[in-house]
């Protein structure tokens, strides 16, 4: 199981964009959880996953907040970027301030987020053997490179990297042992895939990568699921299967979505309901 933003706040995504505040559509809330904080991801792994998802941004003084949005407006009761604002600054941010699941009416997380926005170190300090993948939100060069100094002296074997092109390819030069994905690299190695898979041959593009397949394309992949997947353990490339076609984090959220994975499938299943998906599954 990988728990997208670990434990966390579900919404509505009919007719999400890339500029959807998520925030305003919450579906009611069945746990105390909020996205990307040290209590929602470790709740996460309680609850069975093995890898959890959380994303970071860049501050003003150099760190990594762990936070989903490039602004602040949606979620917090700060304004501007994140980039505007140092990691002491957007600490004492309320990161739930903007929730609500009845169009404004009530808010109930407000009040209850002041000072649960962490810094991508005291992730990696939390919780230092689990797997975890982060995700760059941007697609600033600049920030992959000061993100693989950060993660330079840490077990990269626990950790993927993915996000933007730019990024995740400054990452992968200086740390070409951390497993890493981004769009360039996804259609690079499955491109080639199914053009050379019926051969047996796996593509030089997906070694030691992380996979996230859309359920949509998987069967156009050749010998999916056993075969595949043992032929990309050979490339020490990791296979995670998305929801639909993998827009907008689509995942496997209810027990009839499981019927959808293929029988015999080895990888991580992505869903963002970890809590009620891990036992059912496991």
């Amino acid at each position: 199981m990988l728990a997208h933003r670990g434990m966390a706040q579900t919404f509505d995504m009919a007719g999400v964009e890339a500029d959807t505040c998520t925030a305003e559509r919450i579906n009611t809330p069945v746990h105390p959880f909020l996205e990307n904080t040290l209590a929602g991801i470790g709740a996460a792994f309680d609850a069975g996953a093995d890898q959890v998802e959380f994303d970071v941004q860049w501050t003003a003084d150099g760190q990594f907040a762990v936070f989903h949005d490039w602004t602040l407006e949606c979620r917090t009761d700060g304004t501007g970027t994140t980039r505007d604002q140092t990691m002491d600054e957007l600490r004492k941010l309320d990161i739930g301030y903007g929730y609500t699941a009845d169009g404004g009416r009530t808010y109930p997380f407000r009040g209850k987020g002041v000072g649960l926005m962490p810094s991508l170190n005291e992730v990696l300090s939390a919780f230092p053997t689990q797997s975890l993948l982060i995700h760059v939100k941007s697609n600033d060069r600049a920030e992959g490179a000061a993100l693989a100094e950060r993660l330079a002296d840490e077990n990269l074997d626990r950790l993927t990297v993915y996000g933007g092109d730019e990024p995740v390819a400054a990452v992968r030069e200086r740390l070409p042992d951390l497993r890493v994905m981004s769009k360039a690299i996804m259609l690079d190695c499955l491109g080639w895939y199914t053009a050379i898979g019926w051969t047996g041959s796996v593509p030089s593009a997906c070694h030691r990568t992380q996979l996230h397949l859309p359920e949509g394309i998987a069967r156009w992949m050749w010998g999916f699921p056993e075969r595949f997947a043992e032929r990309m353990r050979k490339a020490d490339a990791r296979i995670v299967i998305v929801g639909g076609s993998g827009g907008f984090s689509e995942g496997f959220d209810t027990p009839e979505a499981l019927d959808r994975i293929p029988e015999g499938f080895p990888g991580l299943v992505w869903t963002n309901r970890v809590e009620s998906i891990a036992p059912l599954l496991k």
